[in-house]
């Protein structure tokens, strides 16, 4: 159970309450589909994926590195056209470039930053993106749109290194409205460990470790179903974010 999971307990929590919902999945291990339970004939391209869209509207063949490309390119209308929906839910899968120098300015990266801004800036649907560990579909005038960056932490030196890393990178942009939540929680230990680890970054709740999450994810389920009590967390969960 992971940042995948909660993003789809949080949609999920925000659906039922009748909220427009937008999950965004920007990790290079794209599984929010599975998470959300879409079918798997139905789960959409990678925008990164798509050459001739990114060709068409940055002026630069997708692969491409240096030379001249717009750095605005058109993409409001991209949500629409790409995008899927279930149980009040849509979703679009952004992609990762997958090549040395991925980090660099390039038509692709170039693209999906942009509609990642876009996305947030709209106005009328909750958006919740599903990052990698780091923050680097964001940029600093988006930054300051993000109403809460939301880090999830596990008890564990590796886990509270990337946690730190992903807070010092959120701050570099300007994004300083950053919250926690501890996951895979066993023992009152394991939460005064978090807490005592990371003193100055509020928590808005703790998962306990959940069985019913791995069997969950091995019959290829989303984590809700038929586990009110995970829910029920994470309506908690929501409650303390927007509030």
């Amino acid at each position: 159970m992971g940042k995948t999971t909660i993003v789809a307990g949080l949609a999920r929590v925000l659906a039922l309450r009748g909220q427009k919902v937008l999950a965004i999945d920007a990790d290079p291990a794209s599984n929010l589909a599975l998470a959300l339970g879409f079918p798997r004939n139905l789960r959409p391209m990678p925008i990164v994926a798509m050459k001739e869209l990114i060709a068409e509207r940055t002026g630069a063949p997708s692969g491409s590195m240096g030379g001249f490309f717009k750095l605005n390119p058109k993409v409001d209308d991209l949500p629409e056209k790409y995008s899927i929906e279930k149980d009040g839910i849509r979703l679009m899968v952004m992609g990762t470039v997958q090549k040395g120098g991925g980090g660099c300015v390039c038509p692709e990266n170039v693209m999906v930053r942009a509609l990642v801004a876009h996305l947030i800036l709209q106005k009328g649907e909750v958006v919740i993106l599903d990052m990698e560990a780091g923050v680097e579909h964001l940029g600093r005038a988006t930054a300051q749109n993000v109403d809460k960056l939301v880090v999830v932490v596990e008890p564990g030196q590796r886990s509270l290194e990337v946690a730190q890393k992903i807070r010092g990178l959120a701050e570099d942009i300007g994004l300083k409205n950053i919250a926690a939540v501890g996951n895979k929680i066993r023992q009152d230990a394991d939460r005064e460990f978090l807490r005592g680890r990371m003193p100055d970054l509020p928590f808005v709740g703790f998962l306990p470790f959940d069985p019913k999450i791995i069997e969950a994810d091995l019959t290829g389920n989303p984590p809700y179903v038929d586990n009110p009590e995970f829910l029920r967390r994470m309506g908690e969960i929501v409650d303390r974010i927007v509030s």
